[in-house]
């Protein structure tokens, strides 16, 4: 059991990372969710240890579009947290949570009832992800006038929000409502149209999606060489679904074909492209005798140009039906919302966090788009975190282990005085 310790709790939509402060690396990265497989008739709760089966699972999620609509989910998740896999007694741990912005004064009180009067926790500090983003980079290099602005493409959606001095400006935030369940749920919807059905298959559509996507530096020109036929076709791979007999997991029939797109360069004609897969042409065609149809024995399925639309979606949410702008534009108003002298400097220290900035080519493609956008005297310089997905966390962990946490906590005895809506001002 761990004594005093402060549990850093980082309660996205999609995964939940959980460890204590100071330390480098969450000790648990798990689904925010319940499951439940084909083969049983009882909810399960995710384990980083246990092997999950999460063919056609059901899912049952606490946290809808970002914000948290189920509690009562959202503490059987935490008790089994807490208990089985931290192994820490609340009652003497602060917490720190990270909450997203603009939520609710409803939804806070029902998060400060779990914290403190379900889960009896000592004291308690929330954060919003992009200050803790901006503080994890800060620590690791000198961040220029102690401002940048944070984009967190997440779960649920996408933030673009300037930080000034580990304070997120909130009159500038700007949001797009697109995160990476929206993406898988294309692809799924993309795949059942075209090939085979996968509605029922979360999981599974989600690791094709993080395998196998990426963003296109040039739109037009990618789908003119998705509707090639065979080798030429740079971009045609081929996922194999598991069949809960020989395999368990899916897995992509041949890693080396799928990664042939990375041979073309963002300049390159059609031509161009023709040659360079002709060079791959003598090993690949072997390849393709072998497996010239798809075999429907086996439920495998052919990914062209969905590799690089899914992505897309988050450069231009108008093709879902979302009257919505795209990434680079909503940076840029995010920007103009700040005072003039800020601006230069934020475009220079545009920080990438969230796991839906893992798509390869994201930052270049990125700064592509920005560039006609922003005034020519200034720089855009655009910074991925070496780990998206923990880099939110690892900013609580710097934070928690400061020498003036504690003194920033509200402590039970404080909210059981004021209550949760006079404890919430001395975060924000």
């Amino acid at each position: 059991m761990h004594q005093n310790a402060v549990v850093v709790l980082d309660n996205g939509g999609g995964l939940i990372k959980a460890g204590f402060g100071g330390e480098r690396d969450p000790s648990a990265i798990i689904p925010n969710c319940v499951y439940r497989p084909l083969s049983s008739k009882k909810w399960i709760n995710p384990s980083p240890t246990e092997p999950m089966d999460l063919t056609s699972a059901a899912v049952r999620r606490p946290i809808d579009r970002g914000y948290l609509i189920n509690p009562d989910l959202q503490r059987e998740i935490w008790a089994n947290l807490f208990s089985s896999i931290l192994r820490v007694n609340p009652a003497q741990s602060s917490l720190l949570l990270t909450e997203p912005l603009f939520t609710l004064p409803s939804i806070q009180r029902s998060v400060d009832e779990l914290v403190f009067e379900d889960f009896n926790f000592s004291a308690l500090y929330v954060a919003h992800s992009p200050s803790l983003a901006h503080l994890y980079e800060a620590s690791r290099r000198p961040v220029k006038a102690q401002c940048s602005l944070v984009v967190d493409c997440g779960f649920s959606f996408t933030h673009a929000v300037p930080v000034f001095q580990n304070f997120p400006i909130n009159y500038a935030a700007k949001r797009i409502d697109l995160g990476g369940k929206a993406l898988t749920n294309y692809l799924k919807e993309l795949v059942s149209y075209r090939s085979v059905n996968v509605m029922e298959e979360t999981f599974l559509i989600d690791e094709v999606k993080e395998k196998l996507c990426f963003v296109s530096m040039n739109v037009p020109r990618d789908l003119q060489i998705a509707k090639k036929h065979g080798k030429e076709n740079a971009f045609r791979c081929t996922y194999v679904l598991p069949d809960g007999v020989t395999h368990t997991q899916g897995f992509i029939k041949d890693p080396d074909m799928a990664n042939r797109y990375l041979a073309i360069g963002d300049g390159d004609s059609l031509q161009e492209v023709a040659k360079k897969m002709d060079v791959d042409r003598i090993e690949v065609a072997d390849k393709l005798e072998g497996r010239n149809k798809i075999d429907l024995s086996k439920n495998e399925f052919d990914l062209t140009n969905e590799r690089f639309l899914v992505p897309e979606m988050i450069f231009h949410p108008a093709d879902l039906g979302m009257n919505q702008a795209g990434l680079a534009e909503c940076i840029v108003r995010a920007v103009s919302s700040c005072h003039p002298h800020l601006q230069p400097v934020l475009y220079e220290s545009i920080i990438l966090t969230g796991g839906s900035t893992l798509f390869p080519r994201l930052a270049d493609r990125l700064e592509r788009e920005l560039r006609p956008l922003v005034p020519d005297e200034y720089q855009v310089k655009i910074t991925p975190q070496e780990d998206p997905i923990l880099g939110v966390w690892r900013g609580g962990s710097v934070l928690a282990s400061s020498p003036d946490f504690e003194a920033m906590c509200v402590t039970k005895a404080e909210y059981e005085e004021l209550g949760s809506a006079r404890c919430r001002k001395r975060f924000f």
